[in-house]
């Protein structure tokens, strides 16, 4: 079991933090691409293609706002993981009125890898 907590659509709702709670429904493994072709550098063509990396799929709604929030364990209060992507079926505006409740994060090994500038 785990909480979510964010600031979903903050300009509508205001900015109060809300805490949903959910399961990690799965550990999924996923490869982004670089973004534009001038971004491709040697470090990024090698982390291609030593592979994709484990995201938690979590079954809780998540809306935009809640992107950079914590996940946390309900049991121990720590935090595994940070809210990333949300799947979202046409437009983003149906996140809204037709929440997928399917949700991403990245465990917090890799949040603390990134912070650390690896």
């Amino acid at each position: 079991s785990i909480a979510i907590i964010g600031f979903p659509i903050g300009g509508v709702l205001g900015f109060s933090p809300v805490t949903h709670r959910g399961i990690v429904a799965s550990v999924t493994t996923i490869a982004l691409p670089a973004p534009t072709s001038q971004s491709l550098s040697s470090q990024a063509i090698n982390r291609l293609r030593q592979g994709s990396f484990e995201v938690y799929q979590l079954d809780a709604t998540a809306y935009p706002g809640n992107s950079g929030g914590p996940v946390l364990d309900i049991e121990s209060g720590k935090v595994i993981a940070v809210i990333n992507m949300v799947l979202v079926k046409g437009s983003r505006e149906t996140a809204l009125s037709q929440p997928t409740g399917i949700s991403y994060a990245i465990p917090v090994r890799f949040v603390n890898e990134l912070l650390k500038g690896r």
